[in-house]
């Protein structure tokens, strides 16, 4: 999969640092994928959820954080739509973001 963007990933993570190794190993994971539909993530990461507009939400290092993208899986693109702290992902529509 081709993961856009993983400057938001890093960006976060320099503020978090103790978000890094989590977030470097999801973005590892999901490059190496060729996820086809959402039965294919349930297999690595049986906590993710899955939103309507192919949005999937991820628990990232033990749900301290979460982490929305958006999965195009025909072209093989994930956005990175939302990553932020389990309070903060509380006061938005993960849906719209």
């Amino acid at each position: 999969m081709n993961v856009i963007s993983k400057r938001t990933i890093v960006e976060f993570y320099t503020k978090n640092p103790q978000s890094k190794t989590a977030l470097e190993v999801w973005h590892s994971d999901a490059r190496k994928s060729e996820w086809q539909i959402p039965n294919d993530i349930k297999k690595i990461y049986p906590s993710a959820s899955f939103l309507a507009d192919n949005r999937v939400v991820f628990n990232i290092k033990g749900n301290d954080y979460r982490l929305i993208v958006h999965i195009d899986y025909k072209r093989k693109i994930v956005r990175v739509k939302f990553i932020g702290t389990h309070a903060q992902y509380d006061k938005i529509n993960a849906e719209e973001i």
